[in-house]
């Protein structure tokens, strides 16, 4: 099932340089980096193994305008900023819900 966290909210007026993906497998789910997001880009989405205990965030790259302060202010320094493109096909490998619309396999490694 793939959720649509984007219905509710306004695109971004251009694109950014850079984007923030989270790396899921290091995610703790503590959701630090929202309460830091100046445009609501991020939320909270079911992990793998237990989807009602083991909650994560995900990074709406449709959304993201690269001020890089989740990255900055992650405690478990799991978000990375990537260069736009980089960041866009970096991003279904790490999450567990793919930003693309697709579920991915989550890398253990950076």
């Amino acid at each position: 099932m793939t959720v649509d966290i984007t219905a509710h909210k306004p695109a971004r007026k251009k694109e950014p340089k850079e984007l923030a993906v989270v790396h899921q497998a290091g995610c703790t789910g503590c959701e630090a980096c929202i309460a830091f997001c100046p445009v609501d880009c991020i939320e909270i989405v079911p992990g793998l193994i237990h989807p009602e205990m083991n909650k994560l965030v995900e990074i709406d790259l449709d959304r993201c305008i690269g001020c890089k302060l989740c990255a900055k202010y992650c405690p478990w320094e799991t978000i990375d900023m990537y260069p736009h493109d980089e960041g866009w096909k970096i991003a279904p490998r790490v999450t567990s819900r793919s930003v693309c619309g697709q579920a991915a396999d989550v890398e253990t490694t950076a």
